[in-house]
């Protein structure tokens, strides 16, 4: 069971923790990136529904790099700390740490920063309480937060900008269904997380067909959402390889919906996922380059070399080597 821990009524921060169940096991053998992006929805959605005091949705999850995985059976702790607010949006710096139940072998397995948005009963965007910070760490925090706005305007940018069409040649996945009352979050939408773990099955499925090796998930960046999935309505969620690293292999991926009762499909959702290859040991291995061949090819390649530039210009960033080119 899935219970915040005890805060104040003035408190900016909430804790889920949790043990790690058999359901939650997945493909790569260990917990996947879906799944843990799935916990640091609910955490935010938590931190962010107890400041506004009214219903919020996800609009943006920044960089998420996925260090050492998280096993089943592990004691799981999500803090979603509310670092920046703007008129209606609220800044949430998310940390999972996980660890055996007996201790001694915890850490911190992911981090990143999501932005909610308090809606009315309208679906419009409504005030929030303005976050003061009072200590040095949460000033540190929320200048962090501060900083990376104009990163993340450079990367949602970018990303408005491409186009995907039947003139690419890379490898590429469409995964089709219908969104299931299971999937409904309190809005009666479906949940941000549920979107970001079909995101990562997508991005799987590309990935391994490609290199012909298990792989997961290492880095999410830039999952932008921009119209809310209803349930019952068709969804569409593309994958597409459009760069490769050494180890790396960047999938772009777009998530469309629309009622089963029409052709039409509106973008839902945008993200760019880095998947790795490994081995029988469960070990980082190189994977075949990708030569661009058409135009929408080549002009793909450069997006993500464009990324890869303006994330290098965050605030305290370090790309990690399956990020570098």
């Amino acid at each position: 069971m899935i219970t915040p821990a005890p805060a104040g009524p003035t408190s900016n921060s909430v804790i889920l923790r949790f043990l790690a169940s058999p359901t939650d096991l997945g493909h790569s053998g260990s917990v996947d990136a879906g799944t843990v992006l799935e916990w640091v929805d609910k955490a935010a959605y938590a931190a962010a529904v107890s400041w506004a005091k009214t219903y919020c949705v996800t609009a943006y999850v920044g960089n998420i790099h996925f260090a050492d995985p998280v096993a089943v059976g592990d004691l799981v702790e999500v803090e979603a700390t509310i670092v920046h607010t703007g008129t209606s949006s609220m800044h949430i710096r998310t940390v999972v740490s996980s660890g055996s139940v007996a201790g001694g072998d915890g850490g911190k397995r992911s981090e990143c920063l999501v932005i909610f948005v308090a809606v009315g009963p309208e679906g419009t965007p409504v005030p929030v309480p303005a976050f003061e910070p009072r200590t040095q760490a949460e000033r540190t925090d929320s200048e962090h937060a501060v900083a990376r706005v104009e990163v993340r305007r450079e990367i949602v940018e970018e990303m408005r900008r491409q186009v995907y069409t039947d003139a690419g040649t890379a490898e590429r996945t469409v995964l089709r269904f219908l969104a299931a009352p299971t999937d409904v979050n309190w809005g009666g939408k479906v949940h941000g997380g549920t979107v970001m773990d079909w995101i990562d099955e997508a991005a799987y499925v590309c990935s391994a067909r490609y290199c012909g090796r298990d792989t997961v998930a290492v880095f999410s960046g830039g999952v932008r959402f921009l119209k809310p999935l209803r349930i019952g309505d068709v969804v569409e969620v593309e994958a597409r390889l459009v760069y490769t690293g050494n180890k790396g292999m960047h999938v772009a991926v777009q998530v469309r919906s629309g009622s089963p009762r029409s052709r039409d499909m509106e973008l839902t959702t945008t993200c760019l996922t880095v998947m790795v290859a490994r081995d029988e040991n469960g070990s980082a291995v190189p994977v075949p380059a990708w030569v661009p061949v058409s135009d929408e090819d080549r002009r793909l390649h450069e997006h993500a070399r464009n990324l890869l530039h303006i994330r290098s210009r965050a605030p305290g960033s370090v790309l990690p080597m399956h990020l570098r080119s």
